[in-house]
């Protein structure tokens, strides 16, 4: 599927709201998720894979380590659980974040790299789920559900190597949602999507499945407007990253210099939006 350049936020706003390709039609709840890149150079491809050349190989010890130093923040019993945990606090893994809200994908989008293309992804997981295996397909019809918990998940995979398992000759993506750690996982609408192997990328998968998913670039030039409606809407770093972090975050960006129209060639600076 091509990817789409927009050239304004009454684009992408314009386009996001285009529902006519989705398998299941619904306009009211539509199971979209997304992921915002800061870079067209960024791929959709898991952390755990930039670790090591054997790095299906360090999967197990990595998260059994983590698991055994990290006991006194056990989030659940299930192997999904503790994989969110490992997920959000940093340590490589096959999963890659989404969220349920294409406005904090895009502050993701936008919120590095002022002068470089970013791209804003939008996959329809019911369309993916549809490519799922028999048990796992049919769980989500008894549950009339779309995307996955981790309670579910562990009663149809309790392992790792049951979901590989699972996949047998036709490789598969699914999504599921993190148990509510924090208020970080709860403020982003946070989203994950794990392969059925760690060989597997999302992006490969993806490359193969054109129906499933759309994708927009977003220019550099275009970035400092949707920042703007963003900043207008309060989807900051104070909100999606509560706590001190957060803030200091918005603040360390709303005090720094942004170029304006001939600063690249005099090198001059203003200073960004203050907040109140």
């Amino acid at each position: 599927m091509p990817v789409d350049s927009i050239s304004s936020w009454r684009d992408i706003d314009e386009a996001l709201g285009q529902r006519s390709w989705l398998a299941s039609g619904d306009d009211v709840h539509p199971p979209l998720v997304y992921r915002g890149l800061g870079r067209s150079s960024y791929r959709n491809v898991h952390s755990l894979s930039r670790l090591h050349a054997d790095f299906r190989e360090l999967e197990r010890p990595l998260l059994r380590s983590f698991r055994k130093y990290a006991h006194r923040e056990q989030p659940g019993p299930s192997i999904w659980d503790w994989l969110s945990l490992a997920q959000h606090h940093g340590l490589p893994t096959r999963l890659l974040d989404w969220t349920y809200s294409p406005l904090v994908a895009l502050h993701f989008a936008t919120l590095s790299a002022p002068e470089d293309e970013g791209v804003l992804w939008e996959v329809d997981c019911a369309a993916a789920h549809e490519r799922l295996p028999d048990p796992l397909r049919d769980a989500l019809s008894e549950e009339r559900a779309r995307i996955f918990t981790t309670e579910l998940l562990d009663e149809l995979a309790g392992s790792l190597e049951r979901l590989d398992d699972l996949g047998g000759d036709e490789p598969f993506v699914l999504f599921f949602e993190p148990p509510s750690l924090d208020e970080r996982i709860v403020n982003q609408a946070a989203v994950l999507s794990i392969a059925s192997s760690p060989e597997l990328q999302v992006e490969d998968w993806l490359g193969e499945h054109d129906d499933v998913w759309r994708a927009w670039r977003i220019p550099g030039e275009v970035k400092p407007e949707i920042r703007a409606r963003l900043d207008q809407a309060n989807v900051t770093e104070r909100v999606l990253m509560p706590g001190l972090d957060g803030l200091a975050a918005w603040l360390c960006r709303y005090y720094s210099p942004l170029p304006q129209a001939g600063d690249r060639a005099e090198g001059g600076t203003s200073m960004s939006h203050q907040p109140a």
